[in-house]
């Protein structure tokens, strides 16, 4: 069974459950900062293929899908040195666990909370305004980085303008290391509904 690494209390919570067969698709700038401990934040507005009810955070613990386009460098307020992705291959380094999500409807709770993401605000502004209600989903992460990296081929199910991606399950010898401490966690967690709202 795959394994959390280290001793820290909260990630012994994702033992039994490592195994997730989900994924959630990000830009991979976003990821690599995830897995720097730079982004504890995931904003999402919803897409054309995400059903009637619209987007929702469907799973607690997920793999990260890393998308790629170019212009992905130009809506980040920082550098993010990626490699360059394989053609027909995609690798996935890091996994999380949703803490709580919110419904954000004032976009100006957001603006506390910008060392926690690496968006640029105007990309943010115009997902919160994008189609009605004006709002956002907010969750609150924690990143593990997998080693090995995990390699599959990318698959026609695996295309789409959705969020979420059905994978098989994952390898046995998967390891899971948090990328940041419990301490540094727990301070970032209560920061956080501190501005959202508990």
């Amino acid at each position: 069974m795959a394994q959390a690494q280290g001793t820290q209390g909260q990630s012994d919570v994702l033992r039994s459950t490592l195994r997730s067969s989900v994924a959630f698709k990000e830009w991979a700038l976003v990821c690599a900062s995830m897995l720097r401990g730079e982004t504890s934040l995931i904003f999402r507005k919803g897409g054309i293929a995400e059903g009637r009810e619209g987007f929702r955070f469907q799973h607690e613990r997920f793999f990260l899908f890393p998308t790629f386009f170019h212009e992905q460098a130009d809506r980040l307020r920082i550098d993010v040195p990626i490699a360059e992705p394989e053609p027909d291959l995609v690798r996935f380094s890091a996994y999380v666990h949703v803490e709580f999500t919110r419904w954000i409807e004032d976009f100006s709770l957001l603006q506390p909370l910008s060392d926690l993401h690496i968006l640029k605000p105007e990309v943010l502004e115009q997902r919160f305004a994008y189609d009605d209600p004006k709002g956002l989903h907010l969750a609150m992460i924690r990143v593990f980085g997998v080693t090995p990296v995990w390699s599959l081929p990318f698959q026609k199910s695996f295309g789409g303008c959705r969020s979420w991606v059905e994978l098989p399950e994952a390898p046995a010898e998967l390891r899971f290391t948090p990328v940041i401490d419990d301490s540094k966690q727990a301070a970032r967690v209560k920061r956080v509904l501190e501005v959202v709202g508990v």
